[in-house]
């Protein structure tokens, strides 16, 4: 039994010492905080001490400031609203250090005032407003606390803490109109323009640019009243709420001017060199403002490594067709440079439901080419920002390669600069990553880019396949009697076969005086196979010599087998080093056949360096969920339990936050396995995966084996 009684503040500046003093490694009395938690009830007591030692294993500094603002915290609030407050001190910690956090903890009133019971905190509803975001299509996009309101065309920077409303449904509403207002600067154009540039022709730029604004918004809000007509109605209805004018009679002709679907941009500027002198600008509650100085720095050095990144593609593209073709030209019939230069187009194909009104088409020698989903979303990602696909950018150089920027496109970046925006579109992602002492997540924590393994000569592969013929040949026969495997259905109404046993209990119901059923017969069902497959395998430097064969030997094998079984499948690998290198290595996506390509990547897979797991399960649960199947596997090779290098993801953490991860994919439908060769598994394996969803294979050369047998096992 827990007693009731409060803590002396003898014994509360003992309780406060043991985890400031763990945590500091020196003592700091806590003596007046102890004497101030001493009048507070038992609970209280035991809440304040809860949370004092989870915020000591972030810093132990921050933990005695909370400790010391506790008691004021717990006269303006609730516990959910202390909790609130505790996070967002922890993620100005985490973003800009320690003095801005202590500011937050230190504004304990002020945050009470902001936090009302029907206010909405952008944590709460992150999630559901980053998935809203990304079905509106164009460029992803991040979300980040901030105190104004605005977008580098990467991020959307909104409010931590929305309080204007009585009603959080009202307060949700408002934020989505933030964030819709702000996507569609992003995908309706308006940063096509140099603003920074063109406003300085006015005699106060900073009222020039906030008249552009307020034209850029009666622009876009017709535009969103077009793509989203329910969203529109409900941010007229709040600005009816707050006494707010969508549209103000002096703006109203330009309103009307601003309508059609054809404006652009441009239009605008035209209107503001009209009304510069006449009009005074009018902003509304989701408006915000430009930070054109922001947007320009990200566009500019996005725009470029696109262009490098979109001529690298386009080389992978062509070698691509060449090893899939089936006729090869001799060196005297070989196409002229010339004709190399000109051998890429892009057709503009009319499309009523885009908003320019038209597509983007690549064609290859004339025939309509359909590009991998990356090399689709980074055209979509360049004609976003300059609005079409420049000639230059589909010029080549030399002997029929593209032209490629080393300096830029293949340089390896600093692991210090990956927030200042490019790497989201190198192909990078930030994922949260879960604290189990924080109990919360570390928000855009990890940062991942996905890589292509350096494709190898597929000797390895040849080597694999003369070496397994016989069991490859079995492993086929036996897929192929999977996919051609019948289900046996009783108790059916019409069929194939009499039901024996059916017949026996229908017998017997008649002799009792019971209607005889009709369900008398047996029938055969072939049942559709409708799976999709994550092959996630371990990259770590711990897989160095014989476990990097059998990885890639069950690759192979896998492959093999599974072509002749039809199910869709990805090959990824994963490794990296510290938070802000996570990696994954594309092997085989989804969309991909198995190709000669593939094969040279299996070859190609080496291992690399350490093991943070939790950031690889979301990316490649995010992949999974992007595919339709009734069934999807995500299935983890492995030598050992999460690891990384510098940090404290070692041992409970990294653990927690894999289980973390995997927890998140089941809630999305996804069911993990994990194979693993690390004989000491299960000490962690059942805790992360559960009981029955991980095999430990003792002898390394039984992998490539046992591999094929446990897919068959899952998938039947």
């Amino acid at each position: 039994m827990k007693s009731n009684t409060p803590l002396t503040a003898e014994e509360m500046e003992e309780r406060l010492d043991e985890f400031l003093i763990a945590a500091l490694s020196s003592r700091r009395t806590a003596a007046g905080v102890a004497q101030m938690l001493a009048t507070c009830d038992c609970q209280q007591q035991l809440f304040v001490l809860h949370w004092v030692k989870r915020i000591a294993c972030t810093h132990a500094e921050l933990a005695y400031q909370f400790a010391n603002h506790a008691p004021q915290a717990m006269n303006l609030m609730d516990d959910e609203g202390i909790e609130a407050w505790i996070i967002h001190a922890l993620d100005v910690y985490d973003k800009r250090g320690m003095y801005p956090a202590i500011a937050i903890i230190h504004q304990v009133e002020g945050f009470s005032q902001k936090r009302k019971t029907t206010g909405l905190a952008l944590e709460d509803i992150e999630r559901i407003l980053d998935i809203f975001i990304a079905g509106l299509g164009g460029r992803r996009l991040r979300l980040e606390g901030a105190e104004q309101i605005y977008t580098d065309t990467e991020t959307l920077f909104l409010p931590p803490l929305v309080t204007r409303f009585e009603t959080r449904a009202d307060n949700l509403t408002l934020y989505k109109a933030m964030a819709v207002h702000l996507w569609a600067q992003c995908y309706f154009g308006t940063w096509r323009m140099a603003l920074s540039e063109v406003i300085q022709s006015f005699p106060q730029p900073k009222k020039a640019c906030r008249l552009f604004h307020t034209l850029e918004r009666l622009r876009l809000e017709a535009c969103i009243a077009r793509e989203l007509p329910g969203l529109h109605r409900q941010s007229h209805q709040i600005l009816k709420k707050l006494g707010e004018t969508p549209i103000p009679s002096a703006w109203q002709s330009l309103a009307e001017h601003l309508a059609p679907a054809s404006t652009t941009v441009q239009d605008s500027f035209d209107l503001l060199q009209q009304i510069y002198f006449t009009h005074s600008p009018d902003s509304l509650c989701y408006q915000g403002v430009l930070r054109p100085e922001c947007v320009e720095a990200v566009m500019a050095t996005r725009i470029a490594r696109e262009k490098g990144a979109f001529r690298i593609a386009l080389v992978q593209m062509t070698e691509d067709k060449k090893r899939q073709s089936l006729h090869k030209l001799d060196k005297e019939n070989e196409e002229s440079d010339e004709t190399l230069k000109s051998r890429f187009r892009v057709n503009k194909i009319p499309d009523d439901s885009l908003p320019n009104g038209f597509t983007f088409e690549l064609n290859l020698d004339g025939q309509p080419m359909v590009p991998p989903d990356n090399v689709q979303s980074l055209m979509d990602s360049i004609i976003q920002d300059v609005g079409m696909i420049p000639e230059d950018y589909l010029v080549a150089a030399g002997d029929g390669q593209y032209k490629i920027l080393e300096d830029e496109a293949l340089h390896e970046r600093d692991p210090n600069t990956v927030w200042q925006g490019i790497y989201h579109e190198e192909g990078a992602f930030f994922y949260n990553e879960w604290d189990c002492y924080r109990k919360h997540y570390h928000k855009n924590w990890c940062v991942l880019r996905e890589l292509d393994v350096h494709p190898q000569p597929e000797s390895f592969v040849t080597k694999t396949l003369e070496q397994y013929k016989g069991v490859i040949k079995h492993l086929r026969r036996t897929f192929e009697a999977l996919r051609g495997e019948d289900k046996l259905l009783k108790a059916q109404p019409n069929g194939e076969d009499i039901d024996l046993e059916a017949l026996v209990k229908a017998y017997a119901d008649a002799k009792q005086g019971f209607e005889m059923t009709e369900r008398l017969f047996t029938r055969k069902h072939k049942d559709d196979r409708n799976i999709a497959v994550m092959f996630m395998v371990d990259m770590s430097g711990s897989t160095q010599g014989w476990i990097n064969d059998a990885e890639r030997e069950a690759l192979v094998l896998l492959c093999e087998a599974l072509e002749s079984l039809g199910d869709r499948y990805a090959i990824y690998g994963f490794s990296g080093m510290t938070r802000k290198r996570c990696e994954i290595y594309r092997v085989k996506r989804f969309d991909e056949p198995y190709t000669n390509l593939v094969q040279q990547r299996i070859s190609g897979i080496t291992p690399q360096d350490y093991t943070r797991m939790g950031v690889a399960i979301r990316h490649l649960s995010q992949l999974l969920n992007e595919v339709e199947a009734r069934i999807k596997l995500l299935i983890t090779l492995s030598d050992g339990q999460p690891d990384d290098y510098g940090d404290k993801y070692r041992g409970t953490y990294g653990i927690e936050d894999t289980r973390q991860a995997l927890i998140e994919a089941k809630h999305d439908g996804i069911h993990p396995f994990c194979i693993t060769l690390d004989t000491e598994a299960k000490d962690y394996l059942p805790h992360m995966y559960g009981a029955v969803n991980y095999i430990v294979i003792d002898e390394v050369w039984k992998l490539p084996l046992k591999v094929s047998e446990i897919y068959r096992k899952l998938t039947t």
